[in-house]
């Protein structure tokens, strides 16, 4: 069991490097002392799994907002044809809902849907890129949620707390694998859009866990990291011997204290003296051909999602172990926010990258052990809100996210809702649920994989979830 109960876990690595006195503290002492020079890297050297792990790296696509699924992936003819009438009433009573009023009517969808690919996924036009992966894909249509306000929303699926202040899946996973990587993150997160995600860093936070393990994001433009590049006439040399320097007080004070967040801050120094030279290659795409700087939509200097699955790509082939996309304004309500016509802008950012992440991934052997997540925190409601023009509530009974990759059966279409998309009638799958076959496929178990704070073992699915085995391969 992976905890940090000092009873069951006195021997154990993760214990020796979280709790121990000398830990990664001792590991910086080691490398400042003349002794290996690879002894910081060997402080972000991966962990066993549990067990086999299908997947050894996360692309997370999160589209923050809520797309309509409705107008994606979810096709409803009855929902088309009884548009404009009142729903019965035995399918929202007892539901819950962000801002209806409870005289809304049925809101067929906006756009016309075609089967595709040997596994006939029903997809909308709006998705003209898709088409091409949906035999690599399995939609799992039968998502629910418990929360449907969007910043408790977000935090909730990327924690498992509605609750601020736990740890995201990203460092759960960064805390139960460590990294692939020396001289990169576990856990980057990169952002497109508008503005940033309702919640912002608590979603990628560490939370309680040790904070080497929270996201680190990385910017689409420039460095990746404010000030990562040294001032004009300041060296490498004179660079490391500053970061000598700072890690030898750091050092003194972590043997006085035995405070582990100084060793952490040992490790950040450390990480950002070799991210200077390591970034910079990474964040230059101008290094990849033009065939797939094309099949992305990727241009060079721009910050854009294109630009970012693209980085993700290079990210994961150089080790990081989990990396989460945002993608912001999916909140089509109606009104200014217009599902008729911000939907397509929002579908159209993305649907060519989203597409080419998985087909690149696939030709480069990678998409194997890199499990490829497209989805946001909920669905939309089957009847629109009373604005003009008209658009969708949040919706949390039932919404579909794609996954590719890692162990993942291809061309599945998983789960199914009522004629009109109110409710899950087939293989429900929770939020939890997810959560945990995400850490499974990892080589995870989500109830072992636990952190003792506050008197009490915390987990990602905390005490839910159940992996959904129906989409393993």
């Amino acid at each position: 069991m992976w905890t940090s109960d000092v009873s069951a876990l006195a021997q154990s690595r993760r214990h020796f490097l979280r709790e121990g006195s000398l830990g990664l503290g001792a590991v910086a002492l080691a490398a400042l002392s003349g002794g290996s020079t690879n002894a910081m890297a060997a402080a972000a050297q991966s962990l066993t799994p549990m067990f086999a792990p299908r997947a050894k790296h996360v692309i997370y696509l999160f589209m923050a907002g809520g797309p309509s699924q409705l107008e994606l992936f979810d096709y409803k003819p009855a929902l088309a044809k009884y548009s404009g009438q009142a729903p019965p009433e035995s399918f929202v009573k007892g539901k819950r809902f962000a801002f209806l009023k409870g005289n809304e009517t049925l809101l067929g969808p906006y756009r016309p849907f075609h089967q595709y690919g040997e596994s006939g996924m029903w997809l909308s036009d709006l998705l003209p890129h898709h088409r091409k992966i949906v035999d690599e894909v399995c939609f799992v249509r039968s998502m629910a949620t418990d929360v449907f306000n969007h910043g408790p929303a977000k935090i909730f699926m990327n924690t498992g707390s509605p609750q601020p202040g736990r740890p995201s899946m990203g460092s759960w996973v960064s805390y139960g694998l460590g990294s692939e990587s020396a001289e990169l993150p576990g856990f980057v997160v990169l952002q497109s859009g508008p503005r940033g995600p309702r919640s912002g860093a608590l979603l990628w936070s560490s939370g309680f866990l040790p904070t080497t393990h929270q996201g680190v994001p990385f910017r689409s433009q420039g460095d990746p990291i404010l000030n990562l590049s040294n001032p004009p006439g300041f060296d490498e040399t004179r660079q490391r011997q500053f970061v000598d320097a700072v890690n030898q007080l750091n050092q003194q004070q972590l043997n006085v204290v035995g405070d582990p967040e100084i060793a952490t801050r040992i490790a950040a120094y450390e990480m950002a003296y070799r991210m200077q030279s390591s970034a910079p290659e990474l964040m230059d795409i101008r290094s990849e051909t033009q065939a797939t700087l094309d099949l992305y939509g990727a241009e060079p200097g721009e910050a854009s999602f294109a630009n970012n699955c693209l980085l993700a790509r290079r990210l994961v082939e150089r080790g990081v172990r989990f990396v989460q996309l945002y993608h912001t304004n999916w909140d089509q309500h109606g009104g200014a926010e217009s599902l008729e016509k911000e939907l397509p802008l929002r579908a159209q950012q993305v649907d060519q990258a989203a597409a080419a992440l998985v087909l690149d991934l696939k030709q480069r052997g990678l998409l194997d052990d890199t499990l490829v997540i497209w989805g946001g925190e909920f669905g939309r409601t089957p009847v629109g809100e009373l604005r003009k023009p008209t658009g969708r509530d949040h919706h949390i009974e039932c919404y579909t996210v794609w996954m590719a990759g890692g162990g993942v059966k291809p061309g599945l279409v998983y789960g199914q809702t009522d004629e009109l998309g109110f409710s899950v009638t087939e293989n429900r799958v929770h939020v939890h649920d997810l959560q945990a076959t995400i850490l499974h496929l990892l080589g995870i178990d989500h109830k072992q994989l636990t952190f003792r704070f506050q008197g009490r073992d915390f987990r990602l699915t905390d005490v839910h979830g159940e992996v959904v085995h129906g989409i393993l391969a």
